[in-house]
């Protein structure tokens, strides 16, 4: 046979290869001895959350936990496990409740909703729809609603020659500086807790209290724009500008809440799916919004035991009494 000359590819990893390992990259983007710096690993740490979805479980993150453990073994990293949590987001379906394709004719365009409402509401939307962990239809209907939500806000703080309506000493009453004070505290535990949807029904009930009490002062208006931020930012630092404010709002740090100020008041329901009872939750107030009721029942390691990896069909809600799901 004749010899060829040739040169050696090294190039030679598929590309899922670098996917695996970019985290520690970023670290030490500029360490021409190691993979990654020791010392920045170290003062890094692996990244505390993860967030992906199910359809990644193979081609990515099975992958990623492999290479990384490989790493840790040969003495390039000293972490063993690549992430401290992983959580996966469910799939928004289309209206027709099948998973979105060009062939069914059922997918949305994030740029035609943005175009109509803005993506203040398309964001405030996504995670309106239902807990974050489950398959949800999308419905246009449904962002009707969340986008009227958000001129509602406008409007209860703005008048119509854009200037701040809110009444600087305006006196809360009682049971609306007691429904402040629990938003604050259901916002921030629903946030930490992945409970986007919850977080928003409350901020819709705080809404609607305020339009009882007369309105916003500035020092709830001030906490309510702020727990608003992060859901729907664009409108949130808008209204922090008109209210006052020089610094944007994302350095205005977190409202706090007054404990002493936070209802008590509990009371306990049956939750059933498919008709069996499986476990038997606390709700915090008997006129606690369905949505809310939903959201706090599937917290229950029970629930989530007989409805993990089912599509919901259907909730049925009497009220401060029994929930039941049902599920296929």
């Amino acid at each position: 046979g004749t010899w060829i000359s040739g040169r050696r590819e090294t190039n030679t990893m598929p590309q899922w290869a670098g996917s695996c390992w970019y985290h520690l990259r970023y670290l030490s983007p500029n360490c021409d001895s190691a993979l990654v710096d020791p010392e920045a690993e170290q003062y890094w740490g692996a990244p505390d959350f993860y967030i992906g979805g199910a359809e990644h479980a193979v081609l990515h993150l099975l992958y990623a936990r492999f290479w990384h453990m490989f790493l840790h073994d040969v003495g390039v990293v000293q972490s063993r496990e690549p992430y401290k949590k992983l959580f996966h987001q469910g799939i928004i379906l289309g209206e027709d409740g099948s998973k979105m394709s060009k062939s069914r004719g059922n997918v949305i365009n994030p740029d035609n909703v943005i175009q109509k409402y803005g993506a203040d509401a398309l964001r405030l939307y996504e995670m309106f729809l239902g807990p974050l962990d489950m398959m949800k239809p999308w419905s246009d209907r449904g962002i009707e609603g969340v986008f009227r939500f958000l001129k509602k806000i406008w409007n209860e703080l703005v008048d119509k020659d854009g200037q701040i309506k809110f009444v600087e000493d305006n006196e809360l009453t009682g049971q609306f500086e007691e429904l402040v004070n629990e938003t604050i505290k259901k916002v921030t535990e629903d946030i930490e807790n992945l409970r986007f949807n919850t977080a928003i029904s409350q901020m819709m009930i705080c809404l609607n209290g305020a339009q009882k009490n007369g309105g916003f002062n500035k020092s709830s208006a001030s906490d309510f724009i702020r727990l608003l931020a992060p859901f729907a930012p664009h409108i949130a630092e808008e209204l922090w500008a008109r209210i006052g404010n020089k610094s944007s709002i994302v350095t205005c740090g977190w409202p706090t809440f007054d404990p002493t100020k936070v209802s008590t008041k509990s009371f306990k329901i049956i939750v059933q799916v498919n008709g069996k009872v499986r476990s038997e939750c606390t709700i915090d107030d008997i006129d606690m919004a369905e949505d809310d009721v939903f959201a706090k029942i599937m917290q229950d390691e029970a629930v989530q035991r007989h409805t993990s990896g089912k599509t919901l069909v259907k909730k049925i809600y009497v009220k401060g009494k029994i929930f039941n799901l049902v599920v296929k």
